[in-house]
């Protein structure tokens, strides 16, 4: 059972996603079954696929130690001391099921403590026998914990899957010895490897074979036959602890012709609540659970991968797998820790779904655009990424099986998700929103929402529908902020009914740099009566904190005495330019009066900024109907 990577090994070259800056960013399709790990190297594990010969659980096995002398575990043996039969597990061995979310590992490990060991166990380069190499990684380890860690770590990090074997079992042997010689295995030569390394430090280990959600692994399949995997249980601080070396090894690519060393730190004294997700044993007594899982009940159960976990995700909802549409649309939620972004791919692609960043998770409803079977994975990043872990993984798959496609919730291509504001608009100063939801629905086909800005943050705005009634130009000036004090109110007004999408950029005004994309909104109007004009055009003289109170439609009637209101400081003269030139006089603020639009397509609003210069500079430009 090769756990598949995850981390896209699989592809040369691993889907683009677009992350909350608009930029384009790696993600990691979610292949059968990802993990994922905390320090030191980020990564996924692998899987390993054995069928073993032998599956009784034997205490005491022979082990040929050197040239064909057998000796029994237990005997002195070349000054290592003896070791006792492992003992079955017993009550104090259990851990409640289901996870009580507190820790990942059975027992407390600190990392930071065992960094030094860690990398002195990867340096010990120890070939010519299993007895030198066991004495070579004591030297450092006082405590029963650091030895086992030092040979998890060793193995981890030298030998490797072994794709070839893998395909021809015939040729392979999981003999220890050979293991160590040939540098490589599958798993049940890890796990044989691990146990004679165990025993000859002195420390209880078993091996335990089972089924696993590894490589090949389908979302709600039946597991049959014989086990397919191996891994060990140890026997520290007077309990059982389980692990699995060779997923901690790294990952195995979808074709399984390709191993990549990636290390797992999530497979090693796994919580047994959480090593059962993808781990079951032929004897149910090395579950270390109580109550213990059914074979079905550990099939129908949702997988998480190591990366669900290492992420600090909690739990989904539903928690069954394979999911049904109910009028056409299926709903999804993860729980997790503040500060973690989402995305999604219904069949490979985000658009046919509605993703809502929560404090504590995320919410999607996906709308299938076609009946039958679709593949839905959900990725997730911490926010606060190093650059190394600056990449979406896949963290929980689900089928979902549509059985009518709803039509009307399709959504326009320029919908980026998640949908509505956040903690993420938030973070970006985007506070207090009028409309927490994404969605809005207008039936005059004009809607208004507010903010409160932070400190020194400029914005910009645009409206996006399908098919091409909305230039980028005009996509702008369907828009309309209006600045008071630290609050931007943004008024809409559609051109015609259907789905729009609002997006909204910033930037810090002290920044020369370009905007940021922020989020979006998704704006519905179904009344075919609308046909708003777009705002009137401004230019780069126009503040921010100017207001147009009238005339605020951008296109004005001909032949007209039009009223004009503006609200403008740190002026010394406002002139309207149509056929003829009509100046505005300054009132409590406002700069008011009318022009005339008889005789010309546009109309321009210029101001003087300073009394004794000779030239006036655009702010405003509206056009006049032809008649």
């Amino acid at each position: 059972g090769l756990e598949s990577d995850g981390n896209g090994n699989s592809r040369s070259q691993p889907p683009q996603g677009t992350d909350l800056n608009g930029r384009r960013g790696p993600t990691e399709p979610c292949e059968q079954t990802p993990p994922i790990t905390s320090d030191p190297d980020k990564g996924t594990q692998v899987t390993v696929e054995i069928h073993h010969e032998d599956t009784s659980p034997q205490l005491i096995k022979r082990l040929s130690l050197g040239k064909g002398s057998q000796r029994l575990r237990g005997h002195d043996n070349k000054g290592f001391q003896k070791i006792e039969a492992p003992r079955p597990p017993g009550a104090k061995d259990l851990h409640a099921y289901p996870w009580d979310k507190s820790s990942l590992k059975s027992m407390p490990v600190d990392l930071q403590q065992l960094k030094k060991l860690d990398a002195y166990a990867l340096k010990v380069n120890v070939k010519n026998s299993v007895e030198e190499l066991v004495k070579a990684l004591l030297k450092q380890a006082r405590t029963d914990l650091e030895k086992v860690r030092a040979i998890w770590m060793w193995i981890c990090h030298h030998i490797e899957y072994d794709v070839v074997g893998y395909h021809n079992k015939s040729q392979l042997s999981s003999k220890p010895r050979d293991v160590l010689q040939m540098g490589k295995s599958i798993c049940e030569g890890y796990a044989e490897l691990f146990e004679h390394m165990c025993s000859l430090a002195g420390i209880q280990c078993k091996k335990l074979s089972g089924h696993a959600k590894g490589h090949g692994y389908k979302t709600g399949q039946t597991f049959t036959g014989n086990s397919d995997h191996a891994w060990n249980a140890v026997y520290l601080e007077g309990r059982w602890h389980l692990l699995d070396s060779t997923w901690g090894s790294g990952s195995v690519d979808d074709s399984f012709t390709k191993f990549t060393h990636r290390y797992n730190e999530f497979y090693f004294l796994t919580h047994p609540a959480l090593f059962i997700n993808n781990h079951f044993p032929d004897n149910s007594n090395w579950q270390l659970l109580k109550p213990t899982l059914t074979l079905k009940e550990f099939e129908n159960n949702m997988l998480h991968n190591s990366n669900f976990y290492m992420l600090g995700l909690l739990a989904t909802h539903p928690e069954t797998p394979i999911i049904q549409t109910v009028n056409g649309k299926a709903s999804v939620s993860v729980d997790c820790r503040p500060g973690t972004l989402f995305m999604f791919k219904l069949k490979g692609t985000d658009e046919h779904g509605l993703m809502t960043l929560k404090k504590h998770g995320m919410e999607l409803d996906v709308y299938p655009q076609k009946t039958g079977r679709h593949k839905l994975e959900i990725f997730a990043k911490p926010s606060k990424a190093e650059a190394s872990d600056d990449v979406y993984k896949c963290v929980v798959e689900y089928v979902v099986e549509c059985e009518s496609v709803d039509k009307a919730a399709r959504f326009p291509k320029d919908l980026h998700q998640p949908v509505g504001p956040s903690w993420f608009s938030e973070r970006h100063g985007f506070l207090r929103p009028s409309h927490r939801q994404p969605v809005l629905h207008t039936n005059d086909g004009r809607c208004s929402l507010t903010f409160t800005l932070g400190k020194d943050i400029s914005v910009l705005t645009s409206l996006h529908t399908d098919g091409s009634s909305l230039t980028e130009d005009m996509g702008r000036r369907h828009v309309l902020q209006i600045h008071r004090r630290n609050q931007v109110e943004l008024k809409v007004q559609l051109p015609h009914a259907g789905n729009f999408v609002l997006k909204i950029y910033s930037k810090k005004k002290s920044d020369p740099g370009n905007y940021d994309y922020i989020f979006n909104y998704l704006i519905r109007c179904l009344n075919t009566e609308v046909k708003w004009p777009p705002f009137p055009q401004s230019y780069s003289k126009w503040l921010q904190d100017y207001e147009i109170l009238e005339p605020l439609s951008g296109l004005l009637p001909a032949n007209r005495n039009v009223q004009f209101k503006l609200k403008m400081h740190g002026i010394a003269k406002v002139l309207v330019q149509a056929e003829n030139t009509h100046p505005l006089t300054q009132n409590k603020g406002y700069w008011e009066g009318t022009c005339n639009t008889s005789g010309c397509r546009e109309v321009f609003v210029m101001v003087h900024e300073n009394a004794n210069h000779s030239f006036y500079s655009h702010v405003l430009k509206y056009e006049v109907e032809t008649q």
